[in-house]
């Protein structure tokens, strides 16, 4: 579904339209109805299993994406105490520290990569301390975190090859993070992973490979897509300088910057459902168990809610109502932190950026779920 209109009632209907469709992309295989379609899974995941049982049960748990309510609110508020708005504000000042430094040391330099020396290290450093892990190993995180990403979401995942991948990148992730949780059950500090192993302690709790998925989840999350965000927004308006000057001359654009970046360029390119009963969207009939992909990209372009002009990035336009956090109670856990940091991106750099142009045109990850810029070469104009 691609209008703004019939996307945003599909996300906002589970009942109708299942996110169990979205195991096809964290599992390689659809929602198994039938006998056939079960031999067919087990078949898919035999080989993983036989490498290491327990990384092959962290990919098959069930994960917060692919629940329907009541099991999707049950994990939700499990885990969303370290998302609160006032536990994001929190993170503010330390977040606006990271940026200063990170925009200190990449500005000494008369060319670099914007994405490598300011875009990711950014969120990974951000998301890595909230969940409480040692910051020496953020580029070990960052490296196997853009490998798994790869893996569920790149050319190779249609073609079916990326799994392995993936399945790599989740042994090593879980591996370290399972670690982690061993010493917050003796020593709980104030971190997410410290709260995820709460969670193990409460009614109806989350089993180890649900929290290990959870948090390799919030891990992956919460610096892939944030990088693409910061990435796409200094891509945008440095290559529209009139703009730019605009929100230097007036920072109460700032967040619309933000918003506008999510609405034309955000990351998520689309997500599944299935239609859980006989319906129609759009005039379209769509059978019991059909699948949906609900293109986000195309609903945040579509003209009939944006104008003429929705192909256009515009700093004063209103942008609300996107779809780029996804809709309805899917809604991204950490849209607040995503947009804190993109704010304090752009209010660190906004005073360099009339001074820097794009030396090469942005180099764009091919994939038909999470798109964005892996690398933007800029330097300073003379």
């Amino acid at each position: 579904m691609a209008r703004h209109e019939d996307a945003s009632e599909i996300l906002r209907d589970p009942e109708r339209y299942s996110s169990d469709a979205t195991r096809f992309v964290t599992n390689g295989a659809a929602p198994a109805r039938d006998f056939a379609s079960k031999l067919k899974l087990i078949a898919q995941l035999i080989p993983l299993a036989v490498r290491n049982l327990r990384v092959t049960r962290v990919m098959a748990a069930k994960n917060i994406i692919s629940l329907d309510p009541p099991e999707h609110t049950r994990m939700r508020e499990m885990v969303k105490r370290g998302f609160t708005p006032r536990g994001v504000r929190d993170w503010e000042p330390r977040i606006r520290e990271i940026a200063e430094g990170l925009a200190a040391s990449m500005l000494e330099k008369e060319r670099f990569d914007f994405v490598a020396d300011f875009a990711a290290p950014l969120p990974v450093t951000v998301i890595i301390e909230m969940l409480g892990i040692d910051v020496e190993h953020a580029n070990e995180f960052k490296r196997w975190s853009d490998q798994f990403i790869g893996g569920l979401f790149g050319p190779k995942s249609q073609l079916g090859l990326g799994k392995s991948g993936a399945f790599e990148a989740m042994e090593w992730l879980s591996g370290h993070i399972r670690q982690v949780a061993k010493e917050r059950r003796s020593r709980p500090r104030n971190d997410l992973i410290s709260a995820l192993v709460e969670a193990q302690h409460e009614k109806d709790s989350l089993t180890e490979p649900e929290l290990l998925f959870f948090a390799v989840g919030l891990l992956v999350a919460g610096n892939e897509t944030t990088t693409r965000l910061i990435a796409a927004m200094i891509d945008e308006l440095l290559r529209h300088p009139d703009q730019c000057r605009d929100v230097e001359a007036d920072r109460s654009l700032v967040e619309g910057v933000v918003e506008e970046t999510l609405r034309l360029a955000g990351p998520a390119q689309m997500t599944l459902r299935r239609a859980t009963t006989s319906t129609t969207v759009g005039g379209v009939e769509i059978p019991r168990n059909g699948m949906l992909a609900v293109l986000l990209a195309s609903a945040n372009r579509d003209e009939k809610k944006w104008g003429d002009d929705a192909e256009e990035f515009d700093v004063r336009r209103d942008p609300r109502g996107h779809l780029a956090f996804s809709s309805g109670p899917h809604f991204c856990l950490g849209a607040g932190l995503a947009r804190l940091e993109g704010r304090l991106a752009l209010e660190t750099l906004i005073d360099a950026l009339p001074s820097l142009r794009i030396r090469e045109a942005a180099e764009i990850a091919p994939s038909f779920v999470a798109r964005g810029i892996t690398r933007l070469e800029v330097e300073k104009a003379t």
